[in-house]
C-alpha cells in the first residue's frame, strides 16, 4: 500500500473541492491518503493569524466558523508527526543547503522517513530534495 501526504496546497485545493484532487483522493483507500502535522500547524496558523487582526464583529464570527470547518476538515485524515526520526532527517536536509522553505523541509523529512509521496504543486522545490517522491494531483 502507498502513502501520500498532501502537502498544504493540495490540502487547500481538496477544501475548495478541485475538482481533479478530489478525483484522485477519493480514488486511493483511506490509509493511502495522510497529511503531516505541519500542513496542520501551517493550515491553523493563518486563521489564528486572521482572528488576531480581524475587527468587525462579523468578520471575526465568519473567521471563528471557517476556523472550526477547518478543524474539523483536518481531522478527516491521518496526521502523520514529526518525529524524532524525521527531525533528524530534517537537519540533514537543512545542512544541504537545499533553498527550499523550512515548512516544506520538514514535511520531506516526514514523507522520507515515513516512505510517502508528497502531493504538491510545488514540485520546483519539492523536486529539489534528494530521495523524495512527488506527484502533481491538480494537472
Amino acid at each position: 500500500m502507498s502513502l501520500f501526504i498532501l502537502d498544504t496546497d493540495t490540502l487547500s485545493l481538496l477544501e475548495r473541492g478541485h475538482v481533479k484532487v478530489s478525483e484522485r483522493v477519493l480514488s486511493q483507500s483511506p490509509g493511502e491518503i495522510a497529511i503531516s502535522v505541519i500542513s496542520v500547524e501551517e493550515q491553523l496558523s493563518g486563521w489564528y493569524t486572521l482572528l488576531r487582526s480581524v475587527t468587525s464583529p462579523q468578520r471575526l464570527a465568519h473567521a471563528y466558523q471557517r476556523l472550526a470547518e477547518t478543524v474539523r476538515f483536518l481531522g478527516g485524515f491521518q496526521i502523520v508527526p514529526l518525529s524524532e526520526v524525521a527531525i533528524a532527517e530534517f537537519e540533514q536536509l537543512k545542512r544541504q543547503k537545499l533553498c527550499v522553505r523550512g515548512m516544506d523541509l520538514k514535511i520531506a523529512a516526514i514523507a522520507m522517513t515515513s516512505n510517502a509521496t508528497v502531493v504538491t504543486r510545488n514540485i520546483r522545490d519539492f523536486g529539489c530534495v534528494p530521495g523524495l517522491a512527488v506527484a502533481d494531483w491538480s494537472r
